[in-house]
């Protein structure tokens, strides 16, 4: 008997996975990714159409705050700070939410993401930007409301929110020169201690080049100021000293360790070089 329930079971559970039906939703959601400058922008929307409907001023009624499209707040999101008409958005992830006129549109970046639709309660500070903008008469008609990121330059774009016979285009500046020379800069002062100190780890550990090792974590070490030498850069030194036969320095290098490792309450570093100049120390 259990094994004909434990069938019925089985049989009606796949029944109801295989009966699941699917369809198209009437807003599909799409998902925007493109790079201004050196700048990342992502915009999620979902996409409702007009099918025959009059929109601005009838479906989206004027003077009201809208959702700017369907279902879940449109976002858009930005890897770095813009620029928009001078006033600054910080990089983050944004709602759009606007307010539509005949001759003007205000557009409103939030900080809350996690609305279905308009807030029930609106916080005036969650609003990272506010803007206004004037619409465009299209000559064609746009059935499926659309947003776009057009008008590409290395420091700047514009993003377009259209339907039915209207546009709105938000320009924003981009800091490309900026993060440009800051790579620049970085890349030709050479590498930085993080790297040696990699460069010479991987020498250590895969029995690689230990005089070479040495000069890197030297490198490494020399990079801060004494006080602020990484107490795990003098952990591997220490390692590295004691490998090529000098029992001595490996010693003074990691009682350096170990009082860095005390001072940032490191356990287990305290123990590695307690341990270490306790067999270095071996005669």
């Amino acid at each position: 008997m259990r094994k004909i329930i434990l069938a019925l079971a089985v049989l009606i559970a796949n029944f109801t996975i295989e009966a699941q039906v699917k369809t198209p939703q009437p807003s599909p959601k799409s998902t925007l990714n493109q790079v201004v400058g050196l700048t990342d922008v992502t915009v999620e929307y979902s996409r409702p159409s007009a099918k025959g409907r009059p929109v601005f001023g009838d479906l989206v009624p004027f003077g009201r705050l809208w959702r700017t499209g369907a279902n879940q707040n449109s976002m858009v999101s930005f890897s770095e700070d813009v620029v928009i008409k001078g006033n600054t958005l910080k990089k983050g992830k944004y709602a759009i939410f606007t307010t539509p006129k005949a001759d003007m549109w205000e557009i409103i970046f939030y900080s809350d993401t996690d609305n279905w639709g308009t807030p029930e309660k609106w916080d005036e500070n969650k609003v990272a930007l506010r803007t206004n903008v004037d619409p465009i008469v299209l000559g064609n008609h746009v059935e499926t409301f659309t947003m776009a990121i057009n008008n590409l330059t290395n420091d700047s774009a514009t993003l377009d929110i259209s339907w039915e016979k209207t546009m709105v285009s938000i320009k924003f500046e981009v800091p490309t020169q900026k993060a440009a020379m800051a790579s620049i800069k970085k890349v030709l002062a050479g590498p930085t201690a993080g790297d040696y100190f990699s460069a010479a780890q991987y020498l250590f550990q895969s029995e690689g080049d230990l005089n070479k090792a040495l000069e890197y974590v030297n490198k490494a070490v020399s990079m801060a100021k004494p006080e602020d030498v990484p107490f795990w850069h003098l952990r591997l030194k220490s390692l590295i000293q004691a490998k090529m036969g000098n029992k001595s320095g490996a010693i003074e290098t990691a009682k350096l360790s170990l009082a860095g490792a005390e001072k940032a309450n490191n356990a287990d570093y305290v123990k590695m070089n307690n341990d270490s100049i306790k067999e270095w120390s071996k005669k």
